[in-house]
């Protein structure tokens, strides 16, 4: 017990040097904070359609991302987290209200705006003190709804408000927040969107180094359209102009996504862009002297995708871009849901550690808060994992994590402990359910569910109690 109730004492081991630091020179050191601690900043970079496998720190062996391998040997690696959900707009609500797909209002992609009776992060961390700033994908309510921006917390937008938006890498716009009102405003056509996400994130920091900030870096790469600058597509091309990854399959003029005469190099060059553009972010803060302050987290939003002219070859056997994972976005095998997750914290978070904490996005809310000196609103479904971070030993574990997703038949996933079910519909009807163990068949390979009737029952039960009815007609369960 602290005799002083006006000093917290930290014990912690902490590290010395620069971004460039090499994580073996550690020492320990003892942190005296006077009254309350000092508010962290917090940075939560998230790709977009990113697959678990295409980090060179989880295994990928043909995607060059130097800057992120950095980060997770100055940080944390965590090898066992889940996104929201399978696709993009239920796994950012996921992460916005601390809520999984079987109790948030948003189960599916489409736009359907955060209610006003939603509390998310940004007006959580407002309330203790935080400017909040937000680049890139929004998606969770368009201009005049309830979900917008200036809405919901922001004190600072750059970026899109529509889903569709984020499926092209060049416009002639982006919205902005201005005097607290949402606008479009008018961009170079020649310029890559991220690229302004990315210069617009570093401006949100220059503007906000003497206050508590939360910026939210909402990266629509590697999401087809596969399309990128020269930089990085040179580094997969050959001396004459060719992939390195030879033979190509083009991708035709005249479909949705733009042409693309190299799918293959096309999309390892932009997985390379994001690692670039989280390097900016990481510099700025240590050329701002503020990495000791600032916990900065990566993610992706869900599995990788096969558009624009990715096939699911390229995909899963050429980059194995889902790692030994079955599955890919839209998927509820492990491959569409469980993401790359990253952590950093100068002389906080012990480096080149990794953590086989298992969580998942809707966790994000309750950590932050806590990261800030509050608490999250009742009723979410999230446990911070402030402890895990810490590598301390008393970390609160979820009894079973829940998803449930609407496109393709209505289908639900659960896993408690090492056993993962997911049951299929058909015609609003259960079909069948696959049972796994994931500790012994990680690949969800062997479906045990014959042999093993006692416990699909015992997970079907957590589907039936924790999938409550939507409130929106787009995400109720029909039964024909």
């Amino acid at each position: 017990m602290i005799q002083k109730k006006n000093i917290l004492i930290f014990v912690l081991f902490l590290i010395s040097g620069s971004w460039a630091f090499k994580p073996e020179h550690t020492k320990q050191f003892t942190l005296v904070v006077q009254g309350k601690p000092n508010k962290p900043n917090i940075i939560f970079i998230l790709a977009d359609d990113l697959g678990y496998g295409d980090l060179g720190c989880y295994g990928q062996q043909k995607i060059k991302t130097p800057n992120l391998d950095k980060m997770a040997k100055a940080g944390m690696r965590f090898t066992q987290f889940y996104a929201g959900s399978t696709v993009c707009a239920p796994s950012r609500a996921s992460l916005m209200t601390g809520k999984h797909t079987g109790h948030n209002l948003i189960r599916g992609n489409g736009e359907v705006p955060l209610r006003q009776t939603d509390t998310i992060l940004p007006q959580l961390l407002k309330k203790q003190g935080y400017v909040t700033g937000m680049v890139g994908k929004w998606g969770l309510g368009l201009k005049g709804t309830s979900g917008e921006p200036e809405r919901k917390g922001w004190d600072y937008f750059t970026g899109y408000l529509h889903h569709r938006e984020g499926h092209f890498q060049q416009a002639d716009s982006v919205w902005k927040l201005m005097n607290g009102v949402s606008r479009k405003m008018p961009v170079s056509k020649t310029d890559y969107v991220n690229e302004i996400f990315a210069k617009s994130a570093l401006d949100f920091i220059d503007q906000n180094k003497k206050n508590p900030f939360y910026l939210y870096v909402a990266f629509t790469l590697p999401h087809a359209e596969l399309k990128v600058q020269d930089r990085y597509l040179r580094q997969y091309q050959q001396p004459d102009g060719q992939s390195v990854f030879t033979p190509e399959t083009a991708h035709p003029a005249g479909q949705h996504y733009g042409p693309q005469p190299f799918p293959k190099a096309a999309y390892a060059a932009m997985v390379t862009s994001v690692d670039d553009y989280v390097s900016w972010i990481l510099r700025k803060l240590a050329e701002s002297g503020l990495e000791e302050n600032t916990i900065v987290f990566f993610s992706s939003d869900n599995g990788t995708h096969v558009e624009g002219g990715r096939t699911l070859k390229d995909a899963t056997e050429f980059f194995r871009s889902s790692g030994a994972l079955r599955g890919v976005k839209r998927d509820l095998y492990e491959g569409g849901i469980r993401v790359p997750f990253l952590a950093y914290w100068k002389n906080t978070i012990k480096p080149n550690t990794t953590s086989t904490y298992v969580g998942a996005f809707w966790d994000i809310m309750p950590t932050l808060s806590a990261l800030a000196g509050g608490q999250s609103p009742a009723g979410t479904d999230g446990i911070s994992f402030v402890p895990a971070l810490l590598s301390q030993k008393n970390q609160p574990k979820h009894e079973s994590l829940y998803w449930e997703f609407y496109e393709q038949g209505f289908k639900q996933a659960v896993r408690k402990s090492e056993w993962k079910a997911i049951r299929f519909y058909k015609n609003g009807q259960p079909e069948r359910t696959e049972l796994y163990d994931l500790k012994k068949d990680l690949r969800e390979e062997q479906n045990l569910a014959a042999s093993m009737p006692g416990r699909v029952k015992a997970l079907e039960a957590i589907m039936d109690k924790e999938h409550i009815q939507s409130e929106h007609p787009l995400f109720q369960l029909v039964q024909r």
